[in-house]
């Protein structure tokens, strides 16, 4: 691990963007979750082990969906001791209702914008 900072953007099944491609809803199964979750591991696994110990990865995708956010990270969690998730919402401070954290979710009818999803995970050992 030598890189400070890794934004992971994953490919994901782009439920996030129907707003903008409501034709995207025709082209989706229930089983193209099944395809991309172990990438999107794969993708945060690699960032993980390429950044320093204190370094920090940016998990972000643009799918509401849990399959392809929370459980990917709460996974990575699991499998990296080594890792902690940090609170990101101090990055966006300008921009309301962004839940609880650590993560933010955000969202088209709160925030104007797609349902984009970013979490923050920081390497400790």
């Amino acid at each position: 691990g030598s890189f400070d900072r890794v934004l992971v953007d994953v490919p994901c099944t782009g439920l996030g963007a129907l707003r903008r491609r409501p034709e995207a809803r025709w082209r989706r199964r229930p089983e193209d979750l099944d395809g991309f979750a172990p990438l999107q591991r794969g993708l945060l696994r690699t960032a993980l082990e390429s950044v320093r110990v204190g370094g920090v990865v940016g998990y972000a995708t643009c799918s509401p969906h849990l399959a392809e956010t929370r459980a990917v990270v709460a996974d990575l969690l699991k499998q990296f001791p080594d890792a902690e998730l940090i609170d990101a919402r101090p990055l966006l401070p300008d921009v309301p209702d962004l839940g609880e954290g650590p993560d933010i979710q955000l969202w088209p009818h709160l925030h104007g914008t797609d349902a984009m999803y970013l979490a923050l995970l920081r390497r400790t050992a």
